[in-house]
């Protein structure tokens, strides 16, 4: 009988996108070890991200509701993770979960990273704490140097890779009906959204490419009622309603041909899914955090003085403002004929 193969355990507790933008370094992992298994930790949330990867092994998920802690089901998840004996854990993230996470499970060998303002008290989870990289960068690269304690070559792709749930293909194909592009035009945050003005004039010149385009947003009462403000005034824009839940709505976004968002979540989820994207930026950094890949594209917005931590723009014109609908339908345009080239160049590949 052979001996049990080693186990490495990845830990991200972060946003969604933060997920998806780890999977470089998961892959970089698991080209460096394999004949280790792979185990990655994540948000219960957002478990179907990654959960149809075939080259994870396991992808566990830890109970989490925003502003509780359920202390029952966090040390059960906890006491299963320590059976496992992983020989090495690394937290991605290095916040206070991560770094309690990474303690107690227990893996001899723990890396994390460590924000220089972070607490002290994280250092000394990790066995390996590693510095936090340059803020200048993109977050894939940032990632992938919380792996440095383990030697891992650097990414030959930073393309981000994720996997929709083929059950949910039939839905999501009846949700979008004729439907091949997506625009998503809420944000959490109201200061990334591009303002309504400027989706409506961008839908007037992209609707003559002939591709049906559609909008969509999030759920909560304030983005809907931006979505009710397009269908009172704009009754001739379709739009659709939230996909969800999350795993209904990956498979929405892979039968795409193009998505079109501010720096949101569902940004990163298109990108993974190989969905070329556009995306616009504003008081967050294109630098680092806009998509990586040739055939994702994205637009900076100028500059503005609010605070980096309010959610709400005080300027008198928003930075993401400055971002004019004509600029993003040439980028639309060109995108569109870069795409149908290399389709078909494709194509030809496939017939020899």
């Amino acid at each position: 009988m052979p001996p049990p193969k080693p186990k490495l355990l990845v830990i991200q507790f972060k946003y969604l996108g933060d997920v998806v933008v780890a999977t470089p370094t998961l892959q970089a992992l698991r080209r460096t070890f394999p004949d280790w298994e792979l185990h990655v930790l994540v948000s219960q949330e957002a478990v179907p991200l990654i959960a149809h990867l075939p080259w994870i092994d396991r992808v566990w998920g830890f109970p989490r509701i925003r502003g509780k802690i359920n202390a029952r089901s966090s040390l059960e998840v906890i006491r299963q993770l320590r059976s496992e004996r992983f020989r090495v854990s690394v937290d991605l993230v290095g916040n206070d979960r991560g770094a309690l996470a990474s303690l107690l499970i227990g893996a001899p060998r723990r890396i994390g990273r460590v924000a220089q303002s972070g607490y002290y008290i994280r250092r000394r989870c990790y066995t390996d704490p590693v510095e936090d990289f340059d803020l200048t960068r993109n977050e894939s690269l940032r990632t992938w140097a919380v792996t440095s304690p383990l030697g891992i070559s650097f990414p030959d792709d930073l393309q981000p890779e994720i996997a929709a749930d083929t059950k949910w293909v039939p839905a999501a194909a009846e949700f979008l009906g004729s439907t091949q592009v997506l625009c998503y035009i809420t944000a959490s945050q109201p200061k990334r959204e591009w303002p309504l003005a400027s989706w409506i004039a961008f839908h007037q010149r992209a609707s003559a490419c002939g591709l049906p385009i559609a909008f969509t947003g999030g759920n909560s009462p304030r983005e809907k009622a931006l979505l009710g403000r397009i269908a009172l005034e704009h009754p001739e824009i379709p739009l659709l309603p939230a996909p969800e839940p999350l795993a209904f709505f990956l498979a929405v976004l892979s039968r795409l041909r193009v998505f079109i968002s501010p720096d949101v979540g569902p940004m990163h989820f298109a990108s993974g899914l190989g969905v070329p994207t556009i995306s616009l930026f504003g008081p967050t950094s294109a630098q680092r955090w806009a998509p990586i890949g040739s055939h994702h594209r994205w637009l900076q917005g100028g500059l503005c003085p609010c605070s980096g931590h309010a959610s709400v723009c005080s300027a008198a014109r928003s930075c993401i403002s400055a971002i004019v609908p004509e600029a993003v339908y040439e980028v639309y345009r060109k995108l569109l004929d870069e795409t149908e080239i290399a389709g078909r160049d494709q194509d030809r590949l496939s017939v020899r």
